[in-house]
C-alpha cells in the first residue's frame, strides 16, 4: 500500500493539482495557499516554520473545532428557540461528533492530500476528522468569519443537520446504557479479557456485566471501541429506550 506521503508528493502545485482540487472542496479561492498546506501537514514531517515553530496542522484543528462549536450553535439557537441549554448541547455534540467529523473528512477524501511520513494502514480514523477541523481552521485565518461559516453550512448543516433525525441519534452507547444504570440504581463493570483472536492489529476483548452477570462481550482495536460495542449490545439486548430529548 502506498503511503500518504506519495500521494501528497503527486499533488505538488508545480501542476495545480492541489489548488484545482481545494477549489472545489471549498467553492472559493484561497487568497494564501501556505495556510491550506498546513492544514494538510501532519506532525511526522516536523516541519518548522522561520521562527522555529512546528509547522502542522494541530493549532488549525483547535481553531477548526472551535469554529464548528460557534457555528452549529448559532444555528441551532435560532432553528430550536425553545431548546434548553442541555438540549441545545446534546444537539451540537450530535453534529460535531467525532464519528461525525471522520465521516466528512472521508466524504471529501482530506487525507489524500496529506503530507506525512506515517503509512495510511497506520492512522487511526480519527485522521479523517482532524484534517477537517484544521481545513475550517484554515478557512478562517484565510477568510475570516463569514466564508467559514459559509462552508459550515454547506458542508455540514445543510447535508447533515436534521433536527429530528438528531433527536433519534445516538453517539454513545457507553454513556446512555451508563445514564441507565444509574436511573436505576444498577451495578455495572466493563472487565477486559485475555483475546484470543488471530489478527494482525491487537484487539482488546471487554465483558459487560450487569449486577455481577455478564450481558454482553465485544472486542475491537481499542478498549474504548470495544466497550462501546459491548454497550451498544447490552443496549438493545435489555430493550433500553432512549429518554425523550425533545425540549
Amino acid at each position: 500500500m502506498a503511503s500518504i506521503k506519495n500521494i501528497f508528493s503527486s499533488r505538488s502545485d508545480k501542476n495545480g493539482e492541489f489548488s484545482n482540487s481545494l477549489n472545489k472542496i471549498l467553492g472559493f479561492k484561497p487568497k494564501d495557499i501556505s495556510i491550506y498546506e498546513t492544514a494538510f501537514t501532519h506532525r511526522s514531517t516536523n516541519e518548522k516554520n522561520l521562527d522555529g515553530r512546528p509547522q502542522n496542522y494541530e493549532r488549525l484543528e483547535f481553531l477548526g473545532d472551535a469554529m464548528l462549536g460557534a457555528v452549529i450553535a448559532a444555528h441551532l439557537f435560532k432553528k430550536v428557540p425553545n431548546g434548553n441549554e442541555g438540549y441545545l448541547t446534546k444537539m451540537r455534540s450530535k453534529v460535531v461528533s467525532r464519528e461525525h467529523l471522520n465521516e466528512l473528512g472521508r466524504d471529501l477524501q482530506l487525507v489524500k492530500f496529506l503530507k506525512t511520513t506515517v503509512p495510511t494502514q497506520q492512522f487511526s480514523g480519527n485522521i479523517y476528522g482532524n484534517v477537517f477541523e484544521a481545513l475550517v481552521g484554515a478557512i478562517y485565518l484565510d477568510r475570516g468569519f463569514k466564508y467559514c461559516e459559509k462552508f459550515i453550512q454547506k458542508r455540514v448543516i445543510k447535508p447533515y443537520v436534521d433536527i429530528k433525525k438528531l433527536e433519534g441519534k445516538v453517539i454513545s452507547y457507553k454513556s446512555l446504557f451508563i445514564e441507565w444504570c444509574q436511573k436505576h440504581k444498577k451495578h455495572f463493570n466493563f472487565e477486559i479479557y485475555e483475546d484470543n483472536g488471530k489478527d494482525e492489529l491487537k484487539h482488546f476483548a471487554v465483558r459487560l456485566k450487569l449486577e455481577n452477570e455478564i450481558v454482553s462481550k465485544a472486542r475491537a482495536t481499542s478498549k474504548k471501541k470495544a466497550e462501546e460495542r459491548a454497550a451498544k449490545r447490552a443496549f438493545y439486548k435489555l430493550k433500553i429506550k432512549v429518554d425523550s430529548e425533545k425540549p
